[in-house]
This record gives C-alpha cells, sequence and structure tokens, in this order.
C-alpha cells in the first residue's frame, strides 16, 4: 500500500530552497573563472611530460593545488621556454607557472608572485676540465657553452663574461643539453643547479661531470639575500589575482602542502620558509 502524504507549506518551501541551492551550485561551477597557464613541461623534477600526455613536476602539482585554492579552473598549456613570456605578455596566457628569474627588464613588463623555488644557476663539466671559471680564465679557451634560449643565463654570461667570451651553443631545453654533454659536443654547461645535481651529477651517466664556479643569482642584484627566489608571474593588469595567488602559496607553505609535494620531486629544500615542514 503506497500512502500519499498531504502537501505541507513547510515542506515545499524546502524543496524551494534546495532546488535554488542546486540551480546556485551549477551557476557557481559553471561560472567558474578560468585560467590559461604556461608551462615549458621539459624541465625536470619541476616539469615534464609523461609518455601518455600527461604533465607532471613539482611546478604542474603546487599550481593544481593553488588554482583549487582560489577556486579557479586551471588549463596549463606547455609551451617552448624562449616562446613563454612573449605570449603571456600578448595576451594568450593568464600566468607563466615555470619558475621565472626576476631581472628589472622582466619585473618592468610582468608581475612576480611569491617566490616559488631558489634555484640559482651553477656550470656543468668534465671532472678534471680545471677550469678558471672567470672571465680572464676562459677568454681566448673557445669553450663550447650550452644556454637554454629565452632565459636569464644568457644576458648574465653576456654582461659577467662577454659576448664573444665562450662558444655559445643555443638549445630549447636540458634534455638537449645533456645529450651533446654526454656525447663531448660541449665543454660545459650553464643552468639550473637543482635540476643538474638531481637529472645528471647524482645519477651513474653523471659519474664524470661536476658542478663548478658556485652558485650565480640571476635576477635582480639589488633584491636582498633573504628574498631571492624565482617566481610565477603574470601581466601587469592581474593585481588582485596575484594577490590570491600569494596567499594560497602562503598558505600551502605554512600548511606543509608544498614540502609534501616538493619531496616527490625534490630530496632537498627548495624555499628557506618550509623549515619547519621539512622534518
Amino acid at each position: 500500500m503506497i500512502t500519499c502524504l498531504p502537501h505541507h507549506p513547510l515542506r515545499r518551501a524546502g524543496a524551494l530552497a534546495l532546488g535554488v541551492l542546486i540551480a546556485s551550485a551549477g551557476l557557481s561551477a559553471a561560472s567558474a573563472e578560468k585560467l590559461k597557464l604556461g608551462n615549458e613541461g621539459v624541465y625536470p623534477p619541476f616539469s615534464m611530460v609523461e609518455a601518455s600526455g600527461n604533465l607532471t613536476g613539482m611546478e604542474p602539482e603546487l599550481a593544481r593545488e593553488m588554482c583549487k585554492r582560489i577556486g579557479a579552473d586551471c588549463e596549463i598549456v606547455v609551451m617552448d621556454f624562449k616562446a613563454l613570456i612573449p605570449s603571456m605578455l600578448q595576451g594568450k596566457f593568464d600566468g607563466i607557472v615555470t619558475q621565472i628569474s626576476p631581472t628589472p627588464e622582466r619585473v618592468e613588463k610582468a608581475l612576480f608572485a611569491t617566490p616559488i623555488v631558489y634555484n640559482p644557476a651553477t656550470f656543468v663539466v668534465k671532472k678534471g676540465s680545471n677550469y678558471t671559471l672567470t672571465k680572464e680564465g676562459v677568454t681566448g679557451k673557445g669553450l663550447r657553452i650550452a644556454l637554454q634560449r629565452g632565459a636569464s643565463m644568457v644576458p648574465y654570461i653576456h654582461k659577467h663574461f662577454g659576448k664573444d667570451t665562450f662558444v655559445e651553443v643555443y638549445y630549447d631545453n636540458p634534455d638537449q643539453m645533456k645529450l651533446d654533454l654526454l656525447a663531448g659536443r660541449l665543454d660545459l654547461v650553464f643552468d639550473s643547479k637543482i635540476n643538474w645535481t638531481l637529472e645528471l651529477i647524482a645519477k651513474p651517466e653523471g659519474k664524470d661531470y661536476m658542478l663548478a664556479g658556485g652558485d650565480h643569482w640571476l635576477g635582480d642584484p639589488a633584491i636582498p639575500e633573504a628574498e631571492r627566489g624565482y617566481s610565477w608571474i603574470f601581466p601587469k593588469k592581474s593585481e588582485a589575482l596575484v594577490k590570491r595567488v600569494n596567499t594560497a602559496l602562503a598558505e600551502m607553505i605554512k600548511d606543509c602542502t608544498y614540502t609534501t609535494i616538493r619531496k616527490k620531486y625534490v630530496p632537498v629544500a627548495t624555499l628557506a620558509a618550509e623549515a619547519p615542514c621539512d622534518k
């Protein structure tokens, strides 16, 4: 026997309220902020594309968590590093979630979020090379150096070593550099310390190579040492978005989400601020 309950005003009001909530939820999902973010995808362990086509690595994971916290629906697009900043300046991206050094020229064109990693540049050379890595020490030797197109390593080398001191060989990504270094087609590489430590020096194939020449800060030298680091960047008009991104990143660092994600890819701390979590 089926019993039909009489309609009651309170039940009807409840049903209407539920309908409003469902409709509101649907509207909210449909109107969620959409952001298109750029990443180079070939900078292990910070970003890499798996055979399946999935973009993974420390920075994509951090970016996805950040997007979740600010309530944005984010699409991360992979592009050669040299094209990322020009594309953002042309309005093709809402931001770049690849670590960017804050050179004065870049700071004039873009907004820098809070530093996401401290990753100084260094030289990678074959053991026994005994180069004196100063302008005077390398001038006239015809050393073939690998540099990444569009990276801040290029103007840094030009400023501190001169444009004609090395034989400069340009690459789109570190994987190409490593292949040529191991094949003997290069004398040295100038690139990010953490990447090359983990992707070459710490591996069996890197047993004949070493880091040399110390750490080099590629950003504005006027930035105090305690505040140095490389950041995600956004268009100049995006002050409100950058404020939300910074709030999310600060929360992620404080609640140790940053460190949890970082440890999946990088075994050493990449920010001084994560020290309380790095246990």
